[in-house]
């Protein structure tokens, strides 16, 4: 009876709690993206993105549109032709880049909070990323732009 009761609550546990398995990043593919208040060509302009490889979060989507939501908490439609899969992440704040996936490793830079960095890969709690001069490692708690 016991193990029974355990088993339910799980499973509404998994209704209640969404799962972060659910986000979905994207990146910006092109240099000039456009952000629209709805999801088709005849919505107006919202604003316009102008950082190739930036990070975006997927929250909704209808057709060929994504409803989107950034760093900064911006949101609108983007239409699908202009995201790629997700290359790069965000630093959540002024954090160390590392030579190795470990926090005893050589530190290589402090990289400053907002600063758009490329991802190579990630393993359980690091990822490697590159900026414009340095390659390392990055804890994956202090990135915006991936699941954890």
């Amino acid at each position: 009876m016991t193990k029974k009761i355990i088993c339910i609550l799980f499973f509404v546990s998994l209704l209640i709690f969404p799962s972060q398995a659910d986000e979905v990043f994207l990146s910006l593919k092109k240099s000039k993206v456009f952000v629209r208040y709805g999801p088709s060509f005849e919505s107006d302009i919202k604003y316009v993105y102008r950082k190739i490889n930036l990070p975006i979060k997927q929250i909704d989507k209808k057709e060929n549109f994504r409803r989107i939501i950034d760093f900064k908490k911006n949101s609108g439609w983007i239409h699908v032709s202009q995201l790629k899969k997700n290359n790069s992440v965000i630093a959540i704040k002024d954090k160390v880049l590392f030579k190795e996936p470990t926090t005893f490793a050589k530190p290589i830079a402090l990289l400053k909070k907002g600063r758009l960095l490329i991802l190579e890969k990630c393993q359980i709690k690091w990822c490697k990323i590159n900026t414009d001069k340095f390659s390392g490692w990055m804890d994956k708690e202090n990135l915006w732009g991936i699941s954890k």
